[in-house]
């Protein structure tokens, strides 16, 4: 059995992107840019905010200063909004609950800014007792950087071999392989499944209990 099961959170344990799509149009607006539609912002995020802006930013206009200047707003209004519209996928707090029973630690690592996403974690499943919560800070690089992995393996005292890594892009995918954690690549996220197997995902999950399976539980 698996000593840890470390979770991607956008596309993997919450469907935030109904929030997220909300909160960079709102910059975008406010700034006199182009918004964009739900589905177009799905393909834009999973490698942090920074990368989500310059993304829906126009050409020609994906430099440091604009960057700066819509940064704030999307900010300023995901605190604000970031439990409106997201939902847990079907299944995830059972599996949760579960792991968390059965003495599983559980925890997350993820590209958003690291307020938010203990917000949203501990709002949407506030009964798990979770070992970790890190997100993006200005003293790492984002995924698939793996030094966010490595900071929860010091930080519950976990071999890289005794670990899960789950998640539902090839970012994920590849900051397992980066930090040397078996991966698992899932089907209900933000990206199609052929992005999680060109990747080189160990396993592909198509619903949660699926993951039971695959921690030895």
């Amino acid at each position: 059995m698996k000593r840890l099961v470390i979770f991607d959170l956008d596309g993997t344990l919450l469907n935030t992107i109904a929030d997220l799509g909300d909160a960079a149009n709102y910059a975008l607006g406010k700034n006199g840019f182009p918004t964009h539609s739900v589905e177009k912002i799905q393909s834009m995020v999973g490698n942090g905010i920074e990368r989500l802006l310059l993304r829906a930013l126009p050409d020609g206009r994906k430099d440091a200063a604009t960057l700066a200047a819509v940064k704030p707003d999307f900010i300023s209004y995901y605190d604000e909004n970031n439990c409106r519209k997201t939902v847990a996928y079907d299944g995830i707090a059972e599996l949760l609950l579960t792991l968390d029973g059965k003495g599983v630690a559980l925890a997350v690592a993820s590209n958003k800014y690291e307020r938010a996403a203990r917000k949203v974690i501990r709002h949407y499943f506030p009964d798990v007792a979770w070992a970790a919560i890190e997100g993006q800070t200005d003293a790492r690089q984002v995924k698939p950087d793996p030094t966010i992995v490595f900071d929860i393996l010091s930080e519950t005292g976990t071999a890289a071999a005794d670990a899960l890594y789950v998640g539902d892009s090839a970012t994920d995918i590849r900051t397992a392989q980066n930090a040397g954690v078996e991966s698992v690549g899932v089907t209900w996220g933000f990206r199609p499944e052929a992005e999680l197997r060109e990747n080189g995902a160990n396993h592909i999950a198509d619903s949660p209990a699926d993951i039971l399976d695959l921690a030895g539980v």
